[in-house]
């Protein structure tokens, strides 16, 4: 029989969300229903709910979620009812990218994460007609949500789920750029260029992997005086100075060997080219408005030997690296709790409020 539940739905991009009783299906093979209790709010719902991302609306999003499992579908050896789970992105699991360890750049991607492929639909509806969902094969907007195995990770139960939630997406593409794609080596030096949750647990991610300088980008002082207290060595502030001269001075005009753009913006992302030193790796995972080509000229990429890339989910496998990251949580690397604001399920709109303006670093709906 369906669940009666409790959903956030995004009607239009002028509208707030507003809280319906849907229904949800029962979890089919590979799946389970899972009881939400947390759920971090990204960018990427917003961009899709601000058609930016134009995936059709209404629809329910959310691809932070947290919770605890209440009932299995078949096919689910090795989860059980009462366990605690992370929900991350989804992957087909055959392709080659699936099979090389890189489930961030599966084939099908984009339609199992946006377009909420999933076998007889979203699984969703309102009164009787369909609604659009399984966003990142969860829709966790909600007080409940279907996942599937390959997108769950069992945590602690000793651990707390709403500091946990964002660790799904936004925590892990930041931290994992850093450790996975940019990868630096103890004593080199890394520039993060905006410090939003994504670009601080970038920093947390500098720190741990032994950057001996750690420059934080940012235009908000408040922001910048978290990304030092988080592990940042110097901070500059953007709408103040010229960020490539700060980041060349700091490092003796040679540049840093690895910087960071989070916020998709032309001018920004340029600036964290031209902050690289000769043979530098520079990484972006904000998507730019569409159509944008970075400033980044020819000769200089050619003259300098350095690397761009462009990195989703932090390239991470989440089954391996939500469990690395709760270490590091546990060992006091990554104080989640500096980054994450709560707020009940009933205040999303203030919530996404928050996060559009900044007042929240991190927001996270407490479904209950």
């Amino acid at each position: 029989m369906p669940t009666l539940i409790k959903a956030a739905v995004a009607w239009a991009p002028d509208r707030p969300f507003t809280l319906e009783s849907c229904e949800l299906a029962d979890p089919g093979p590979g799946e389970a229903l899972v009881r939400i209790v947390a759920c971090g709010i990204c960018h990427t719902d917003l961009a899709v709910k601000h058609q930016h991302v134009p995936i059709p609306l209404p629809m329910v999003l959310g691809h932070e979620g947290a919770g605890i499992i209440e009932r299995l579908g078949p096919d689910m050896a090795g989860f059980s009812v009462g366990d605690h789970v992370v929900l991350s992105f989804a992957a087909c699991g055959g392709c080659p990218e699936c099979h090389d360890g890189h489930p961030a750049f599966c084939d099908q991607f984009l339609p199992l994460n946006l377009a909420g492929a999933r076998e007889g639909g979203s699984g969703l509806s309102l009164g009787g007609e369909p609604l659009h969902g399984h966003f990142f094969a969860q829709s966790a907007f909600a007080s409940h949500a279907l996942a599937g195995r390959a997108n769950m990770v069992r945590v602690g139960k000793d651990l707390p789920l709403p500091l946990l939630a964002p660790l799904g997406c936004g925590i892990q593409t930041g931290m994992g750029t850093v450790l996975n794609s940019l990868a630096p080596q103890a004593g080199e030096s890394l520039a993060v260029f905006g410090a939003g949750s994504v670009g601080l647990a970038g920093v947390i991610a500098g720190a741990i992997a032994g950057c001996s300088t750690i420059i934080a980008v940012d235009v908000k002082p408040e922001r910048l005086d978290l990304a030092r207290a988080l592990g940042a060595t110097h901070a500059v502030d953007g709408a103040a100075e010229d960020a490539v001269e700060a980041i060349r001075a700091v490092t003796g005009g040679r540049g840093v060997h690895c910087s960071f753009d989070t916020t998709g913006v032309p001018a920004v992302a340029a600036q964290a080219f031209r902050s690289l030193r000769k043979r530098g790796r520079a990484a972006y995972v904000a998507a730019p408005p569409a159509g944008t080509v970075y400033g980044v000229d020819a000769y200089d990429l050619l003259n300098s030997g350095a690397s761009i890339r462009g990195v989703i989910e932090g390239d991470a496998v989440p089954a391996d690296f939500i469990p690395a990251m709760i270490a590091h949580y546990r060992a006091g690397r990554l104080p989640l709790d500096k980054l994450v604001t709560p707020y009940p399920f009933e205040r999303i709109n203030e919530a996404v409020r928050d996060t559009e303006s900044g007042a929240a670093v991190k927001a996270v709906l407490l479904m209950g």
